[in-house]
Parts: structure tokens; sequence; C-alpha cells
């Protein structure tokens, strides 16, 4: 602040304008993220490649420098909007990046959006803020919730399945997954479970699924949730009878800890590390250099966060202060995504390919997904036809 101020001083006493001075302030950005508890190492690969992106681009968004304001969500809704307000009246960021889980990005929707402050999801994507209650001024660099989900649903139909298992943690994200699943799954669910968040003893669970014998098992357990499942299935003689079938459970997140018991099991998502793409190699192998583990989607959609943002203040000259226009130029997702095909529908989601992937073993002993099949290509969200903002 001194130094601003001197700047401003001298500026006046020369007879200058200040602008120029004013120019030079950082841009600052807020990563809302879950870094403690169960389910922190998503929120530490968005975190990661959030900053990867920063050092690839110099340290700049837009040619400005800018300040990374890092806060723990704990993934509580409520210690998330007393950070959210922290971000927004004290540190007075120009953009909120985050965050993972869709309990914390309902809670914290209103208030960052009122404030007119540019909320840039790089994982969660709640139903409802794709649908009825999207906003200018939410965009996000992921998926809306069910896609990934939709995957495995309509995988499950083509290859002849039953009966099905499904299996969730119970807040706004799971109840999305099992919709998303059974949108394109019209086979007999023979159970629907939803487990208190951050479950992670599955034996009951597990006892039902052997009782039943369904065709297969869909699930979504994130974090250190899917870690306990799919060791505990596996344990249990589960995994070479039934086909476990999920999104964000086996991935890269959770896969150093899982290890052999995951491989085989296949997901669905927007994106995997062997994507055969320039961007996405070069990625793959920075992010590996830089922190020792293979890069998840969460790390990818952060990295493309900040290309996000550094292409729409390109279009602006750097400038933040005309809201409609840094609007435009946010949609307009003028940018090289690392999964490929990107561009933003009405509601602010992105319109992308869907893949079907599997966890394998790659040759140097690192675990990581790989795509099996593109499922869906250019795919909207079922929601976006209820979005009436002007996104």
């Amino acid at each position: 602040m001194n130094v601003t101020m001197k700047t401003l001083g001298l500026a006046a006493a020369l007879g200058l304008s200040a602008a120029p001075a004013m120019a030079q302030e950082k841009l600052k950005v807020g990563l809302l993220l879950t870094l403690s508890g169960p389910s922190a190492v998503l929120g530490q690969h968005a975190r990661d490649g959030f900053q990867l992106a920063m050092k690839d681009l110099g340290g700049k968004l837009g040619g400005r420098d800018v300040e990374v304001v890092i806060v723990d969500d704990e993934l509580k809704p409520d210690v998330a909007v007393t950070k959210v307000k922290g971000l927004l009246e004290r540190d007075k960021v120009d953009f909120v990046v985050g965050p993972i889980f869709s309990n914390v990005a309902v809670a914290t929707h209103k208030p960052i959006v009122d404030a007119k402050t540019f909320y840039i999801s790089v994982n969660a994507g709640p139903s409802n803020l794709a649908g009825k209650s999207c906003n200018p001024y939410f965009f996000a660099t992921s998926y809306q919730n069910d896609q990934s989900h939709e995957v495995l649903g309509k995988v499950a139909q083509d290859r002849g399945y039953k009966k099905v298992y499904l299996l969730a943690p119970n807040y706004q994200a799971g109840k999305d997954a099992l919709a998303g699943f059974k949108r394109h799954y019209k086979g007999e669910i023979v159970e629907e479970s939803y487990t208190p968040l951050n479950t992670l003893d599955f034996q009951s669970e597990l006892a039902k699924i052997a009782s039943m014998q369904p065709d297969a098992i869909f699930t979504f357990m994130p974090g250190g949730m899917g870690v306990n499942l799919v060791k505990q299935y596996r344990a249990a003689g589960l995994a070479d009878r039934i086909p476990f079938l999920s999104a964000f459970t086996v991935d890269e997140t959770n896969l150093p800890a899982q290890q052999d018991a995951a491989i085989g099991m296949l997901s669905g998502s927007n994106w995997a590390p062997n994507m055969d793409t320039p961007e996405s190699k070069k990625f793959v192998a920075a992010f590996e250099a830089a922190y020792n583990t293979v890069p998840a989607a969460y790390a990818m959609q952060a990295y493309d966060a900040a290309l996000l943002i550094d292409s729409a203040l390109k279009a602006t000259g750097g400038k933040t202060d005309d809201k409609e226009a840094l609007r435009a130029a946010i949609k307009k997702a003028d940018f090289k995504s690392l999964r490929g095909d990107f561009k933003f529908g009405a509601n602010g989601f992105p319109i992308q390919d869907f893949y079907l992937v599997k966890a394998a073993k790659r040759a140097d002993g690192k675990l990581e997904t790989e795509i099996v099949e593109k499922v869906f290509d250019n795919y909207t969200d079922a929601y976006a036809k209820e979005c009436t903002a002007t996104n």
C-alpha cells in the first residue's frame, strides 16, 4: 500500500495521470478448495494444477501480475461462506476459483455472484446451478455433475446389465450422480443406497451387494471414501464377480492408495492422462515433474481455469471493471483446453466430450486412468434448457 501511495503521489506531483500505476495493481484470484480431511487430495490436485498454469503463464493472467489467495473450505459449507466473505471483503479478489464439492458450491454461490464477482468452478457442477439457478457470474471448467455418471449409465445399458446396485454419499453431488446414471440406464435398480458423507466403512453395503447379486454396481465415492470402498470391495471378493462402475471413485487422486485393487475398474470422465493431444501430453509431463504424481481431472480443470481467465483478460486488455465485457470474454472461451473440444453452453457449463476410462498400470509402474472409448460427443448437460440467465 505504501508503494502504491508513493506512486500516486509522484504522479500527482508531476501532473501525470495515475491510471498507469493503477493498471499495474495485481489481479487477485481466490482459490476456494478442500485442502484438509479425507478428501484433501482432490483440492490439492486442483491447487497444483492452477499453480502449474500460473508458472507456465509466467505468473501473469492477461498480462497482469497475480496474487493467488488460497483458502481451505474444510468441506464445511458454513466455513466456506466465512472464507468467501474474507476473500470478497478483505482480499477483494477479482475471481473466485473452486470449489471441489457441490455442497460448498451451493452455499457460496449467492454471496459471490451477488458481489458481482466471477465464480469459476474447477469441479463442482450441481444441477440447480446449471439449471434454474444459473447465473451470468458462474462458469465451470469441469462439467455438470450428472454427466460423467451418465457415461456409466449408457455403458451399463449398452452392455445389457439387467440389474444394478447404486451407491453414493448423501449430498447434492451424490444425488446428481445417481440421477445421471439413471438418465440412460433403463434396467432394474435393485437398491439405491445413500451413505453419510465421509463414510469409510462399507461392510453393510457390501453384504447387501453380495446377497442381491446384481449384474453390476455403480458408485460415486470421491476421496478417502473411494479408497476404502475399492479396497473393501476387492477384499470381499466382489471385484471378480460383479463389475464395479464408478465416477470420481477410481482416479489419479485415489489410485496411489488403491493400487492393484482398482486395476481394470471402469469410470466416466471428460479427460484422462493418456489423452493424445500435444497440450495434454505437455501438461501431464510437467505436472508429474513438478509434483511427482499423475494428475487427475481436477488438476486439468484447474489448469484450464487459469487459461480461461488469461484468455478473457487478454480480450479486455487486463481490465476487470467492465463486467459485461469480461463476461463476454469468458463466455467466448478463447483458449486451447487440455481436453480438446471445449465451449460454453447457455448456462456457463462446458459442451465437451466424455469417455469411458479404465484404471491401468503404466510401464513405469505408476497407475492412471486410460481412455477406452468416447461415449458422448460435444455433450450438453440436461439442465441447460432450464437456464434463463443471459450467459
